[in-house]
């Protein structure tokens, strides 16, 4: 890595905790609330993700409250639901955080924030268990979505996307996808080269975008492959709009997302939750830059969330 990035990943260190849940080992971020702040914050990370690359956007949070981020079966490092004979199923990723919130939130109040995916989980915990509506105080959505239509993928890169994820999700395949393709020296000669990573890599230094590369790297062979690939076909096959939840949602949207059409991901949300208030963040991607520091995080909550938060 890098100085630059070294500043991020040797701070986090004093906040992460051993994590098991169900037999799953993995890790939590834990950052205590500032003082006089008394908001318990949930976030939960989304696809191709991991603490370290979150951490910018914990430390923003952290500001408001305390911040709890739990590993997720297979991100991250974390084992998979595979190790315990299931599958990573929209419904397990649900049940497995509605058990920690029961663990970790017994008598408290939660404030929820999902990135992408993980607004996707949050969701369909919502869905499966209406009981915990009562324990949240406010959901937050950045960048979040709830239907296969809210993408803007073409029809042809839709259907490539799709069949690669589920040629991918099968046990032989996905180990040569995991050994062959994703082989460190592999992702060091091609990663720059993807569609995705253009725009990410696109303003950084030569140090940076050298120390990213290798970041990907981690996250990549840190992941799971099974369970990005079914996870991935379970964004492009979505539909959460079966059941509703009875709760408000706030959604942080960014102008130049290249992944949603603002417009489809609203008209979706209002038909699950029973009030939706749109929070625009003038930032340049969907997600934050590979690692990002708290200055560079901190777009992500626009000024209207921090005035909810500091309620």
């Amino acid at each position: 890595m890098s100085k630059a990035y070294d500043s991020v990943l040797i701070p986090m260190q004093k906040d992460i905790k051993p994590l098991n849940m169900n037999g799953l080992n993995g890790r939590m971020l834990r950052m205590s609330a500032p003082k006089n702040k008394k908001r318990e914050i949930l976030l939960v990370y989304g696809h191709h993700s991991s603490l370290e690359r979150m951490y910018g956007i914990a430390e923003a949070l952290n500001e408001y409250g305390a911040v709890t981020m739990p590993d997720l079966p297979g991100f991250g490092g974390m084992d998979s639901f595979y190790k315990i004979g299931m599958k990573p199923t929209l419904d397990n990723f649900a049940d497995y955080l509605a058990s920690f919130v029961k663990l970790k939130y017994r008598g408290k109040k939660v404030t929820i924030v999902g990135m992408s995916l993980g607004f996707v989980m949050i969701t369909r915990m919502l869905q499966r268990y209406p009981e915990l509506v009562r324990k949240v105080d406010l959901v937050v959505s950045v960048v979040g979505f709830s239907h296969k239509y809210d993408l803007t993928f073409s029809k042809p890169r839709y259907t490539f996307y799709r069949s690669f994820a589920k040629f991918f999700s099968g046990r032989l395949t996905s180990k040569f996808f995991y050994n062959v393709c994703l082989h460190p020296s592999v992702i060091r000669a091609t990663y720059s080269k993807t569609h995705n990573a253009k725009k990410k890599l696109a303003n950084l230094t030569p140090e940076e975008k050298k120390a990213a590369i290798e970041f990907e790297v981690m996250l990549w062979r840190d992941n799971e492959i099974r369970t990005y690939m079914e996870t991935s076909h379970a964004m492009l096959t979505l539909d959460n709009c079966k059941k509703q939840v009875n709760l408000p949602v706030h959604h942080i949207s960014v102008d130049n997302d290249q992944y949603f059409d603002h417009a489809i991901v609203e008209q979706h949300l209002r038909v699950i939750y029973n009030n939706f208030t749109e929070h625009v963040a003038v930032i340049p991607n969907h997600a934050p830059s590979i690692l990002a520091s708290k200055k560079e995080a901190d777009p992500f909550v626009p000024k209207s969330i921090k005035k909810l938060l500091n309620n």
